[in-house]
């Protein structure tokens, strides 16, 4: 019997965690899924690692670095699953994992993804940053998660033990129902990395989808690895992409006075990064604002496309003076009436 969910990890030398964690995913999923490995043209011998140790496990092969989204993209395309399960390379899934996603995507036709309760596999008493509780992001496109607020991560003492629906799902583990997949053309290829999911997620929900947190679920997540945290790569990335995720989703009525107000924020952070010694930040937004202009025909076009309206879950308030100013570091300290 043809099972309803592939589970596809997305490898870039990523050796090292496949060889810690890719035996217990299998044989705590392969009841209700298949396991497929693509790999983005990866040189620390992965692919060989895996065809030795694992033959029934199917491997899809790239012969250049197609990146998160351009890679789940090539991968996913020809995969003819209800549910595809995107999954890091370096997490540790804990024993009846998958069944509660899957009853809760079940439930509903009207979720297009979902995720786990992400934790922190170096301190699993914490949760993950990229992920945590769920995702969210504040007016101005700053994404936070419940149990994660800007680098403020909190101790998981139960108290995000509710199913709830969410902005945004993390693409480090996360459910999606494979026609809306298809429907919305997948993730975008141009963010190469970084925030593609929340972008994703977003288009979900103009669409009239929801997005969902489920903590029966538990995974623990290493993080950072293929970039660290601290990367001026990354931060690039970052900028570029939310810069652009903001001009293709927001309304109409808010497009121009929240992209106006995030480029001055923007500025105010180079100018944070420079004072701090961190040249190479400096440089990365401002490569980042030159990219994003550069990119505004393309950007505009697929604004057309997606034809943007006011969905929820957004918190209405700026997330940057909240946890800054009046040091709101908890998802709980902040306005719960601000997040609608």
């Amino acid at each position: 019997m043809k099972k309803e969910i592939a589970i596809v990890i997305l490898n870039y030398n990523g050796k090292r965690f496949l060889e810690r964690f890719l035996a217990d995913v299998l044989s705590k999923s392969c009841h209700l899924a298949d396991l497929i490995v693509a790999d983005n043209a990866s040189t620390d011998g992965s692919m060989e690692y895996i065809r030795e140790n694992f033959p029934e496990i199917q491997c899809i092969t790239f012969s250049k670095n197609y990146g998160f989204a351009g890679g789940y993209n090539k991968a996913l395309r020809n995969l003819e699953y209800r549910y595809y399960l995107l999954l890091n390379s370096d997490i540790e899934v804990s024993e009846g994992w998958l069944e509660p996603l899957y009853e809760l995507m079940e439930s509903d036709p009207a979720i297009a993804a979902c995720q786990p309760k992400l934790l922190s596999f170096a301190d699993k008493a914490y949760f993950e940053y990229a992920g945590a509780a769920g995702g969210f992001i504040d007016a101005f496109g700053y994404p936070f998660c419940r149990g994660r607020v800007f680098q403020h991560i909190e101790p998981d003492q139960g108290q995000y033990d509710d199913i709830i629906e969410v902005f945004w799902a993390s693409g480090a583990c996360m459910l999606v129902r494979s026609a809306v997949f298809h429907q919305l053309n997948g993730l975008d290829d141009s963010f190469f990395a970084h925030m593609e999911e929340i972008d994703f997620c977003w288009r979900a929900k103009i669409k009239g989808y929801k997005i969902m947190y489920c903590p029966q679920s538990k995974v623990y997540h290493i993080g950072g690895g293929t970039l660290p945290k601290l990367s001026p790569k990354k931060t690039y990335l970052n900028f570029r992409n939310n810069l652009s995720m903001l001009y293709k989703n927001l309304p109409a009525g808010r497009l121009f006075v929240i992209i106006f107000l995030r480029l001055i924020l923007d500025g105010i952070a180079s100018i944070k990064f420079l004072t701090d010694g961190g040249t190479g930040d400096f440089l990365a937004v401002l490569r980042a604002h030159m990219h994003f202009y550069r990119k505004l025909p393309r950007l505009h076009a697929q604004r057309r496309k997606i034809k943007p309206v006011k969905v929820n879950q957004i918190y209405h308030r700026n997330l940057v003076v909240d946890y800054f100013l009046f040091q709101k570091h908890f998802f709980s300290t902040l306005d719960q009436r601000s997040l609608k």
